[in-house]
C-alpha cells in the first residue's frame, strides 16, 4: 500500500515543524506539501530541512489549491481563519482535514461543519491519546458526583499562547458538563474578579496560567465537602500532539465525509 500523502499548513511554525518531523518519522506517511502564508520568507524553502530534518525535496509554498489535489489529507494547526479557508480547500479536493487549531468561535465551527458534508474532518482541542482519556474520566466522575462537587478546570500553556481558555479546556469542559446533564456554554465560569460572591453550585470554573515554555498542563479538580479528586495531563513534548494528528489522518484517509472527534479515531466515543 502507498503512503498516505499529508500536506502540512502553517509549515514553518513551531508545530508545523513538529509535525514534519513526524512525518518524516512515521511509517504509512510522507509529506507531499508544505503551506505558508503569502509573503512569509520561507517561501521556497525545503520543508524537511527547515524543520531540522532531511532533505524531503518538497518546497514551502503559498498556494494551497495544486498541493491538496495532490495529496490525501491535511494537517492544520495554524488560526481560526485560516482553518475555515483551508477547510474549503480541502472541501474541494474531498481530502482529509485534521484540525488542531483552537479558538474557533461558534460561526467557525458551523463553517468547519458545513464543510464536512464534502469531505472527512477530525476535529479536536487536544491530539493526545492521554488528554481524550482524561476527558473519558472527567465526564465519568462528572457523572457519578452530585453538585455537591464544585467543578474547575485549571491550565497553563507557554506565553506565547493567544487563546484562552485553552482547546483543550475546553474539550474537558465540554465533556464535564456532558457529565452532568448540562450545557457548558451556560454554566463556565471564564473570569473572576472583584467581590464575586458565593460560588454558584452547578458550574464549572476555568482558571488560565500563561508563563515560559510549558508545552501544556491540565488538570479538572472535583471539590467536594470534605474531599477533592484531582485529575490531571502533563505534555512535555509537542510530537504527541502530531503523532496524535498523524493518526488521525490515517484513520481518516478514505472515510465518508463527516466532522469526527479524536474519540471517535482512538475508539473512545460511548
Amino acid at each position: 500500500m502507498s503512503a498516505m500523502k499529508l500536506v502540512v499548513v502553517g509549515a514553518a511554525g513551531r508545530m508545523g515543524r513538529t509535525l514534519i518531523r513526524a512525518i518524516a518519522e512515521t511509517d504509512g506517511v510522507e509529506l507531499s506539501g508544505a503551506i505558508e502564508q503569502p509573503g512569509s520568507p520561507h517561501i521556497g524553502q525545503d520543508a524537511g530541512l527547515l524543520a531540522g530534518a532531511a532533505q524531503a525535496n518538497v518546497a514551502i509554498s503559498d498556494d494551497p489549491l495544486p498541493v491538496f489535489a495532490k495529496a490525501d489529507g491535511v494537517l492544520d494547526f495554524t488560526v481560526p481563519a485560516a482553518t475555515i479557508m483551508f477547510a474549503g480547500y480541502a472541501a474541494q479536493a474531498n481530502v482529509a482535514h485534521i484540525i488542531g487549531t483552537t479558538g474557533c468561535s461558534a460561526e467557525d465551527d458551523a463553517k468547519i461543519r458545513a464543510a464536512s458534508g464534502h469531505a472527512p474532518i477530525v476535529k479536536s482541542g487536544n491530539m493526545s491519546l492521554g488528554v481524550n482519556l482524561l476527558a473519558v474520566l472527567a465526564k465519568q466522575a462528572a457523572q457519578a458526583l452530585g453538585d455537591d462537587f464544585d467543578i474547575e478546570v485549571l491550565e497553563m500553556h507557554h506565553r506565547h499562547k493567544v487563546d484562552a481558555p485553552s482547546g483543550t479546556a475546553l474539550l474537558l469542559g465540554e465533556a464535564l458538563a456532558a457529565g452532568r446533564g448540562i450545557t457548558l456554554a451556560q454554566r463556565s465560569v471564564r473570569v473572576r474578579d472583584g467581590h464575586t460572591g458565593a460560588r454558584t453550585p452547578g458550574d464549572i470554573g476555568f482558571a488560565t496560567l500563561r508563563g515560559g515554555s510549558v508545552v501544556g498542563d491540565h488538570s479538572v479538580i472535583l471539590a467536594g465537602p470534605g474531599e477533592r479528586i484531582t485529575l490531571s495531563h502533563h505534555a512535555e513534548d509537542r510530537s504527541l500532539f502530531a503523532r496524535g494528528a498523524i493518526r488521525a489522518a490515517l484513520w481518516a484517509n478514505g472515510r465518508k465525509p463527516g466532522l469526527y472527534s479524536m474519540l471517535d479515531v482512538l475508539g473512545l466515543q460511548g
